[in-house]
């Protein structure tokens, strides 16, 4: 049977899409046993997922970006001899398994949206526009990054596992100084969600609609690099080649153009619905449903109809 490790720089109290997605994926190519740099205070009664056979963790917490991450993950690796290791697309993961993959001489893809247990790794390349096969060429683990938003299926809930504790401490080359929690908008994070709202030049600094309209449908909200440097929203929220690229299941564009940059970040999501007022948007060219329209007159009847089906 294939052995994968899953690795997660933190785990808390309740995990979140994206590793719950990654576990899902853990569990349909074999045997899975999780490393964790830290753990919350229940210890791994959050991993408690089919497919999950054990936690490694060091001697101690270790958080991001301390390198023992790295030398943790090469030790649990260098004990278990997995086929795969993998881990959620942030930057903090792609850093520990660079250092993994040094470690072990072994290969490392990311931001991919497969795996498979023959260390063979599908990812979307120049924009979405090619889709890319690779394979390990040398003997040892595959080590890949997978996208949120690329499982089909939830994770199902096992037998909480043991955990064993490496001697690996964190390194005294970091230290943290302070931590402090992001504000909470009550919305989905944007590279995790199911359907993301993303507004542009259009809307003119007025949010309202496109509120309304994410929070009808429980999704996040993007938004183009104009709309962030004209300070409507911060700059985490920025969706394309300069921001970050999401793959949802639904995406909304509402009053962007769909200049290249920007499509680059959103063009591999499943449905793109396009709301523009000028016709010849490039953004429709990628579109799947287009609505030629001002969004001060289309986003009003979306967010009524959907009320109306909710009650």
């Amino acid at each position: 049977m294939t052995q994968v490790l899953v690795f997660f720089d933190r785990v808390d109290a309740h995990l979140t899409p994206a590793q719950a997605e990654l576990l899902t994926h853990a569990d349909a190519l074999g045997e899975a046993v999780v490393v964790a740099g830290s753990l919350p205070a229940q210890g791994a009664a959050p991993l408690a997922v089919k497919g999950v056979t054990g936690v490694l963790t060091g001697d101690g917490p270790i958080y991001a970006p301390n390198p023992a991450l790295g030398e943790l993950l090469a030790a649990a690796a260098g004990e278990l001899h997995p086929d795969l290791i993998i881990g959620p697309d942030t930057p903090d993961t792609v850093d520990v398994l660079s250092q993994a993959a040094v470690a072990l001489n072994a290969g490392l893809i990311t931001g991919a949206t497969g795996v498979t247990g023959s260390g063979a790794a599908t990812k979307s390349v120049l924009a979405g526009s090619w889709r890319t096969t690779a394979q390990i060429s040398e003997d040892g683990p595959l080590l890949a990054t997978l996208r949120p938003n690329t499982a089909s299926q939830q994770a199902v809930p096992g037998p909480e596992p043991e955990v064993v504790e490496l001697e690996v401490k964190a390194s005294s080359a970091v230290q943290i100084l302070e931590e402090s929690a992001l504000p909470d908008s009550g919305r989905p994070s944007l590279t995790e969600a199911s359907t993301v709202v993303a507004f542009g030049r259009g809307v003119d600094g007025d949010l309202s609609l496109v509120e309304q309209l994410a929070d009808e449908l429980g999704a996040a909200i993007g938004a183009s690099r104009v709309a962030t440097d004209a300070g409507w929203i911060d700059h985490s929220a920025q969706v394309g080649q300069t921001g970050v690229t999401v793959s949802p299941p639904l995406y909304i564009s509402v009053g962007i153009s769909g200049a290249v940059h920007q499509k680059a970040g959103m063009q591999t999501s499943g449905t793109i619905v396009a709301i523009n007022k000028d016709e010849d948007a490039s953004v429709f060219e990628i579109a799947d449903f287009g609505v030629v329209g001002d969004l001060n007159d289309v986003l009003p009847q979306m967010i009524a109809e959907l009320r109306r089906r909710k009650d």
